[in-house]
């Protein structure tokens, strides 16, 4: 077996047994972060069936995946990092979620796009849950609004995203998010990355985000 294969089976099974302990039912989808990496190491993953995958640039993406889903359909590609607005056209073309959506002018490009296409992305609202002056995401006092607004212009918003502050115990961000997540009914929440996935499915991540846990350290 592929040593990436291992290393993502470990986090799939490291998640099954830290929930059965915890007697929570979830089940959460694992996006392979394959950003920076090159093809022949996503290759085993493909190879072994795993579908979802995660990049944050839109360039890399479209240069690595484009041949590779117009072949396996089953592929789903995951927009993780800031997008800016004059690249929407082109991530709408290639991704199927988007989960940093964090002003309306974002959101309006996106509903604009992909009804030129006939294409419904799934979408998350990234929140700045640890209210940092650096990091994306919309603060959650103003989640509401922008709920509201996405669903207007016909975006398909399926959950929140966050990145909670590096160096503090993520499990009170994590919580509140389960919470502010729940509050306006949503079913999917995308949280947790290779330092913290663990404590993100406890508070019912649907998604979490793995990188290095599985492809290795990144160069």
């Amino acid at each position: 077996m592929h040593k990436i294969v291992k290393n993502l089976l470990d986090v799939e099974n490291n998640i099954k047994i830290h929930l059965n302990k915890l007697k929570i039912n979830n089940n959460p989808k694992i996006i392979a972060v394959s950003k920076t990496f090159k093809i022949d190491k996503i290759l085993p993953l493909i190879e072994h069936g795993h579908t979802d995958f995660g990049e944050n640039k839109v360039q890399e993406a479209i240069e690595k995946w484009t041949d590779i889903k117009e072949s396996n359909e089953q592929i789903k590609l995951h927009m993780i990092g800031k997008l800016q607005t004059n690249k929407v056209k082109f991530a709408v073309k290639i991704f199927d979620y988007i989960h940093s959506v964090d002003n309306k002018k974002l959101a309006k490009k996106i509903a604009d796009e992909q009804k030129k296409i006939n294409k419904k992305i799934k979408v998350f609202l990234q929140i700045n849950i640890g209210d940092e002056n650096q990091k994306s995401g919309i603060n959650k006092e103003d989640a509401n609004q922008l709920v509201t607004y996405c669903k207007e212009i016909g975006l398909n918003l399926i959950g929140l995203m966050c990145i909670p502050p590096a160096n503090i115990d993520p499990a009170n961000y994590f919580e509140e998010m389960n919470k502010l997540n729940n509050s306006f009914g949503f079913v999917d929440l995308s949280m947790g990355m290779s330092a913290d996935y663990l404590a993100a499915t406890k508070h019912f991540a649907t998604y979490v985000r793995v990188g290095s846990s599985i492809f290795g350290n990144r160069s």
